[in-house]
């Protein structure tokens, strides 16, 4: 771990296997969590859980906390880490200080690991946080200089508040109520909460709005549910659920749930990228949220009505624009019975009302849903979605697509791919008109855009924003739609494209900072140069590289260093993690295998990073399939074929539907 500690024993917990240990030791929750590089937080929680419970840096940064900033404003109980913009979350803020400022972590003594975080704090107080899927656990430790207080504010977020409310039900529990803008201040989510003490407490309202709770114990836990974005959710989770186990188990049962994910992934070779790998599988798993259970399965739906989750349980909390990429096809592969569950609540957004940024009725914090389209395409195609489910949310898709942006070059590119995945899932529904119509409608819009914008390369394609593109040149957003490749090819040969793919690389036109071309790498195999692409990923994965572009604008003095690397500044400058975007590129791109187009179910082949690694490919642990290298001395060595379970794979691809039913994938040097 980055960050040593300085106590280890806040409370006993079951003492963990070796093989436990040795991935706790893995995973850096602190990786990534510095100033802008990455902007990501180590809060403690559960895979897919609704609660991430951690301190919130003065000032803070887009997840509230900030390793380099220590000095806290309270600890809040939810947030979307590493999704850039101004952030959602930080609700229920809570200072354990009758003075409440001027309070700051005390970094020696800060830890985290799956599932748990503690520290103290500069005024002695001995803090101790762990969760579960929908409930903060706070614990802390007065020393006796300090009035045991928790100062609550009902008001904090990351964003504007639109509405709260707050009542104490007795000396124990308070109920409330904050409705807060998400992510960019696009939409409203609406958070209903109860806060549970272990000891009575004597509440006042300060004139600042915040509530003081006094104690009169020096050891104090608190532990905040939270509903499913309705009033009377919280009313199937009894107080004698909160308490039912104590904190020792509560962050064992955390810490086992992270365990049952990480292990299913065991790999060798390459020590020193291994702490990189599992730290990314494990940011992968923080979202969607988990919302309904089987205690709470009514849940507030995007039309502001309560949605009852009967066939599956529903998931919320997107960032589409660049999970789709990489994330939840990663989620697919590893889990695809919880993908079920996802996909299938992605697809009722089109049933109970969707936007491309979350909507006024939101039941927890959210960002975006562009490209839902082409995810559930990709979902359909790897069987973890049903052709019922599609034909329910087919017309939200069309209507989607007839409204879809068309204003700038770029906004031409993504609706081109959209209108192509919808003619593709159209198909698939055996809707053939609606095929040919969306198919030509994608072409045309394509065949229109990038010849004019995209095809002729000049000065001006090293601008950032140039011509109204979002965040990226025409050199990066040139490559942005690789389901026409085969238009590109037509209109300026193999030959001269692969040249040019080849000039991106070697001039470092390319931008590991932002989303839009991190897919360009794996499109050399498509251009007759399987090899180059392995050579390219170690490079970006493992080398010291030149980075010209941040998120925004082109740097004046070019960023020179490596683009991951196990700290707090763990990425290059101004690079958002983006919610498990990166995570699952590293992830991916580690094992030599790369989902290049959402919707098709093929994945690129490269040379691995790893010498052997083994995949549980489902939750019952029935299938096992092993990535291997054979004849590998130096991890630079050329490849030079690639089997299946003997079998050659010629055109360095494998299909989904192989790796799912498990076998052997063979690299041979």
């Amino acid at each position: 771990m980055f960050a040593l500690m300085s106590f280890s024993q806040v409370s006993a917990t079951t003492p963990l296997s070796d093989e436990h240990r040795i991935l706790r030791e893995k995973v850096n929750l602190f990786m990534g969590t510095a100033n802008d590089y990455g902007q990501m937080a180590p809060g403690a929680t559960v895979p897919f859980g609704m609660v991430q419970v951690c301190p919130d840096s003065d000032p803070r940064q887009h997840p509230g906390y900030d390793y380099e900033v220590p000095l806290i404003s309270g600890i809040s109980i939810n947030r979307l880490s590493g999704v850039g913009g101004s952030g959602c979350g930080g609700n229920v803020s809570l200072m354990p200080d009758a003075k409440g400022k001027d309070i700051r972590i005390l970094k020696a003594t800060e830890y985290a690991e799956p599932g748990y975080y503690e520290t103290f704090l500069s005024n002695g107080v001995q803090v101790s946080l762990t969760a579960t899927h929908r409930m903060a656990v706070e614990r802390y430790a007065f020393p006796s200089t300090v009035e045991p207080v928790l100062l609550l504010n009902p008001t904090s977020s990351f964003e504007r508040v639109e509405g709260s409310s707050f009542s104490a039900l007795s000396d124990r529990v308070i109920k409330g109520y904050v409705a807060s803008r998400n992510t960019c201040g696009r939409g409203v989510y609406h958070l209903y909460y109860r806060l549970y003490a272990d000891k009575p407490f004597v509440m006042e309202t300060q004139k600042d709005g915040r509530i003081r709770l006094t104690f009169s114990s020096r050891q104090v836990e608190v532990r905040i549910a939270v509903s499913t974005g309705l009033e009377n959710a919280l009313d199937a989770f009894p107080e004698t659920e909160v308490w039912k186990q104590d904190f020792s188990a509560l962050r064992a049962d955390a810490a086992s749930q992270w365990y049952a994910i990480l292990e299913r992934v065991k790999v060798s070779g390459a020590p020193q990228v291994q702490p990189l790998f599992y730290t990314s599988l494990y940011r992968v798993f923080h979202s969607p949220f988990k919302v309904t259970d089987d205690k709470m399965d009514t849940y507030l739906g995007t039309d502001g009505k309560a949605h009852k989750a009967e066939d599956f349980d529903y998931y919320s909390s997107w960032s589409l624009w660049d999970t789709y990429r990489t994330k939840f096809p990663l989620i697919t592969l590893f889990q695809p019975q919880r993908s079920q569950a996802i996909m299938a609540s992605l697809a009722q957004l089109y049933i109970t009302g969707k936007e491309d940024w979350s909507t006024p009725n939101e039941c927890v914090p959210t960002v975006r849903t562009e490209h839902a389209i082409a995810t559930l395409l990709d979902a359909y195609r790897k069987k973890v979605l049903t052709k019922d489910v599609l034909q329910k949310a087919y017309p939200g898709m069309v209507a989607e697509a007839k409204r879809l942006s068309l204003k700038s070059p770029d906004q031409c590119l993504e609706a081109a791919s959209d209108f192509w995945a919808l003619s593709e899932l159209s198909k698939e529904l055996g809707k053939q008109a609606d095929y040919k119509k969306w198919k030509q409608r994608g072409e045309e819009l394509f065949d229109s855009i990038w010849p004019r914008e995209f095809m002729k390369i000049d000065a001006n394609y090293t601008k950032m924003r140039g011509n109204g593109l979002y965040q990226g040149t025409r050199w990066q957003y040139r490559w942005g739609a690789p389901m026409f490749l085969d238009r590109m090819i037509a209109l300026c040969g193999k030959d001269k494209l692969q040249k040019e793919l080849n000039t991106f690389f070697d001039e470092q036109l390319y931008n590991q900072g932002n989303e839009p071309d991190i897919h360009v790498p794996f499109l050399f195999g498509r251009l007759g140069q399987p090899l180059r692409t392995g050579g390219v990923v170690q490079e970006l994965m493992l080398d010291s590289i030149t980075h010209r572009y941040g998120g925004n604008d082109a740097y004046k003095t070019p960023f020179v260093g490596h683009a991951f690397k196990n700290a707090p500044r763990g990425y290059c400058p101004e690079m958002d993690e983006d919610d498990g975007t990166m995570s699952a590129w590293f992830v991916f791109t580690s094992m030599g295998l790369y989902p290049l187009i959402v919707g098709e179910p093929v994945y690129e082949l490269f040379s691995p990073v790893f010498d052997r690694i083994e995949l549980q490919m489902d939750e019952a642990a029935k299938v096992k399939t092993v990535i291997r290298t054979a004849g590998r001395k130096d991890m630079r060595q050329p490849l030079r074929r690639v089997t299946w379970n003997g079998a050659s794979l010629p055109n360095f691809q494998i299909k989904h539907a192989q790796l799912a039913k498990g076998g052997e994938l063979v690299f041979w040097y």
